[in-house]
């Protein structure tokens, strides 16, 4: 290679015109060719993340057994065996990584082979470094976008309600506080946590929250709703499965948790996970490793667990429904979410918030959150907790009003935090016009009133 050359492909290094994932990828390349492999490592090496070499079928077979890789470059002609050959053995013992064949000799026979194996794509010797560059980052592309849609098919298993509030855990009182505090002093650090609280209290938006002050941000987040999915297809949901693996395998199929390398899972309602599948579990936690279904290899994996249940798990302990050992595993770091009613005047935010969407979401006008339904949403326990305040005002955008007891509540001075309701109300309001720079229409949009009632507070406030 030209002086000239390795000049533009340093340049090149800091221009993204491959694509955003190139600089997090892991790369494998399998050539018998010194010079080919050291014109890849150049070319390779400053963009990805990380990148290995093998001579040989049996180095890369070893090094596929220790190390996770997002894409293969796959020379043809190797000593001792083929390379499709040895790439049809490797998808049979179960392996998902895209594969870039490179080959002198693109005739039709080979082409066929090459797709009945699972080669993504053709590199044709001799090639330019830009051919290679665009042809891994289809595939990374390619790979992010079909784990992106798995995943997003998977959330459909998931309530309505927790399409809100997904990256923001809302509100200022002490006990969202604490649970802000211990988010915060949690996610810069890989361990575990368990999410632990009624249903409905925002367990997923607190993962989602650990998840996004984590260094994985920039991977995906894979929510699994372990009481959602059937009994015999959760160990394939999980873990994938080879073609054939079990009745239906049609093809073989990567599972959420490598769909999940490098990012986070959360595991919701993990109490109703089967016993059986208990034990695999505890055995990824502790080798990260998984095996699809079918396979004969465990596949290295790099991901972030969070746990959640609103069940008391040493009660399933001691019934013998939930295995000891895979408790004390994830009971590293342990965060309390609160029921709604001892989060005081949350509610009041909450409620505004889901005012604006609900009336968003439906194409319905806001319904006017005045002083009785405010003391009405401060006094009533909500059961429920946030799903059911959802709903409840959901239900009043749809009606157009909010039941008959909400709006003839008595303005008895609630008291929270040593603050009557009217201090509490005036301090929301007060705030949200801080956020929108003093614009009262915004405001009243945000707070779900009217302009009329905020003009009306001022004068009071000021009389």
């Amino acid at each position: 290679m030209s002086e000239i050359e390795l000049n533009d492909i340093s340049e090149r290094v800091k221009n993204p015109e491959f694509g955003p994932w190139l600089a997090q990828a892991s790369i494998l390349v399998v050539d018998d060719e010194p010079g080919m492999r050291n014109f890849l490592l150049k070319i390779l090496g400053p963009r990805c993340k990380f990148i290995e070499e093998a001579e040989n079928t049996a180095e890369a077979s070893r090094k596929l057994d220790q190390q996770h890789f997002d894409v293969v470059i796959l020379d043809n002609i190797l000593p001792n065996m083929n390379g499709l050959d040895w790439l049809a053995e490797q998808r049979a013992a179960g392996f998902f990584a895209d594969v870039i064949l490179m080959t002198a000799y693109a005739d039709l026979d080979t082409a066929i082979n090459a797709v009945r194996v699972g080669v993504v794509d053709f590199v044709i010797k001799p090639f330019r470094s830009n051919q290679l560059l665009n042809s891994i980052a289809r595939c990374l592309d390619r790979s992010r976008l079909q784990r992106e849609n798995d995943v997003l098919r998977h959330q459909l298993n998931f309530p309505a309600h927790q399409v809100y509030l997904r990256n923001n855990f809302v509100g200022q009182s002490p006990a969202t506080e604490k649970v802000r505090t211990m988010i915060a002093r949690v996610a810069p650090i890989p361990t575990s946590v368990l999410l632990t609280g009624p249903s409905g209290t925002g367990k997923e938006v607190a993962a989602r929250s650990i998840h996004s002050l984590s260094d994985r941000a920039d991977k995906l987040f894979v929510p699994i709703n372990c009481g959602a999915i059937p009994a015999d297809m959760i160990e394939s949901e999980l873990f994938g499965h080879l073609k054939g693996a079990f009745t239906g395998a049609n093809r073989t199929r990567e599972g959420l948790f490598l769909h999940a390398q490098g990012g986070t899972i959360f595991l919701d309602e993990i109490a109703e996970m089967p016993y059986l599948l208990q034990s695999k579990l505890l055995r990824v936690l502790e080798d990260r490793r998984v095996r699809p279904v079918g396979s004969e290899r465990e596949l290295p994996f790099d991901a972030r667990f969070i746990f959640a249940t609103n069940a008391d798990l040493e009660e399933r302990v001691a019934a013998g429904t939930f295995r000891a050992d895979l408790y004390f595993r994830i009971n590293v770091v342990q965060i309390q979410l609160p029921p709604l009613k001892d989060r005081g005047h949350d509610v009041l935010e909450l409620a505004a918030l889901f005012m604006r969407e609900a009336a968003q979401q439906v194409g319905m006008p806001a319904v006017e959150i005045d002083e009785q339904v405010r003391s009405y949403l401060l006094r009533y326990d909500w059961p429920g907790n946030i799903r059911e305040l959802r709903n409840f005002i959901e239900r009043a955008v749809i009606l157009g009003s909010f039941p008959e007891e909400a709006e003839r509540s008595p303005l008895v001075p609630a008291q929270t935090g040593g603050q009557s309701l009217a201090e509490i109300e005036k301090r929301h309001i007060m705030a949200v016009l801080r956020e929108v720079g003093g614009d009262r229409e915004e405001a009243a949009r945000r707070l779900g009133i009217s302009r009329k009632t905020i003009d009306r507070k001022y004068v009071s406030w000021n009389g």
